[in-house]
């Protein structure tokens, strides 16, 4: 049995399977007595794996236990935390844990945690010309693998998005919660006349900050023949949460053969899917500059309007559960997360639904 924390593993696989970097570490060297954190990052991406040390860790320890792993947290990078929290009190929301300040010889951080949807919490980050690697508390990383350098670059640059997934009739209170409490609004929807298959369908809410900097799609199962994809994942899950996170990249056709020879998996899609595509194109109004035979060979996914289009494609669930998996999208003037390919998603969810036996009657 290996002694390295679950989230070391984790960081490990992120860095050798997808491109990422070891970036700072805080355990019990750094003086770090309950949780151990491995940081992680490529491009703007940041991702913090965390571990419990003790078994008597009630916070982490039951979350694990119900949720499994997966995103406890999603921070936010903030100019006045104080202002944001208290907005959001007003509203009602739930502070899980009040504005404080942590220090270190690279300067100040404040920190304030706000409940959302689940589990999910949102940790709001106000850095005051803080110079140090990561925040108060981390040190250099204890990663260290010489094979990292040898392997092919990913690309991959910003979150795009980050998609929470909610039982059924909780999207738009969940939705309305980011709108009440942090002031974003409504960016684009769909529902289920516009997504689903023979078996099953979702209804879907993307909430955005006023700058249209950080989007997050808020999605529930809508009634169908069988279990829903969303559904399985609640189920899977233990309740609401952050079903896959959105990972940008300039140029999607190197980044998805690069993590293809690093060893990442990736859901398929019908041959049909591309011979349709190649019929719509005929008639559409914009130019597309990848090969077609390219983006079937790798399988990725395409959406257009008549000023635009994206690309992209998605993992296989990151953990043994069938819940959080990663996408990789790259974006020529459109700005939506793939309508058109929705159900291709979804059908290719099916598929991976009935090998695991969850594709069942309701």
């Amino acid at each position: 049995m290996n002694s390295k924390t679950v989230s070391a593993m984790a960081a490990s696989f992120y860095c050798s399977k997808m491109g990422f970097e070891p970036l700072a570490y805080r355990g019990l060297e750094t003086g770090s007595r309950e949780v151990v954190s491995h940081v992680v990052k490529q491009g703007k991406i940041v991702f913090v794996f965390s571990s419990a040390l003790n078994p008597w860790n009630k916070e982490m320890g039951d979350h694990l236990v119900k949720h499994g792993d997966g995103v406890k947290d999603v921070a936010f990078e903030v100019e006045d935390c104080d202002y944001i929290v208290q907005k959001a009190r007003e509203q009602g929301a739930k502070i899980v844990r009040e504005p404080w300040v942590e220090e270190d010889k690279f300067g100040k951080v404040k920190f304030a945690v706000l409940q959302t949807f689940g589990d999910t919490t949102h940790t709001l980050v106000e850095k005051t010309n803080y110079s140090g690697r990561f925040l108060p508390g981390f040190k250099a990383p204890l990663l260290k693998d010489s094979l990292l350098p040898k392997l092919p670059r990913c690309g991959l640059e910003i979150i795009d998005h980050v998609v929470g997934n909610l039982l059924d009739h909780e999207m738009s209170s969940a939705s309305e919660w980011y709108l009440r409490n942090l002031q974003f609004h409504r960016f684009w929807s769909v529902d289920d006349t516009q997504v689903h298959t023979e078996y099953s369908s979702l209804r879907s809410i993307v909430v955005t900050n006023y700058e249209e900097t950080i989007k997050m799609p808020i999605n529930e199962p809508a009634m169908g023949m069988k279990k829903s994809s969303i559904q399985e994942y609640v189920d899977y899950n233990g309740g609401a949460g952050v079903q896959h996170v959105g990972l940008k990249t300039q140029d999607i056709i190197t980044t998805i053969r690069n993590l293809q020879e690093r060893g990442m998996e990736f859901l398929t899609v019908p041959s049909t899917y591309y011979k349709q595509l190649r019929e719509n194109l005929k008639t559409a109004k914009i130019r597309v500059k990848e090969s077609i035979d390219v983006l079937e060979e790798l399988q990725i996914l395409m959406d257009y309007d008549e000023k635009g289009y994206i690309l992209q494609i998605f993992t296989k669930p990151m953990q043994d559960r069938p819940t959080l998996f990663l996408e990789v999208i790259q974006r020529h003037n459109h700005q939506g997360f793939g309508a058109g390919n929705f159900n291709s998603l979804f059908k290719a969810l099916e598929d991976a639904q009935e090998l695991r036996g969850n594709l069942t009657n309701l």
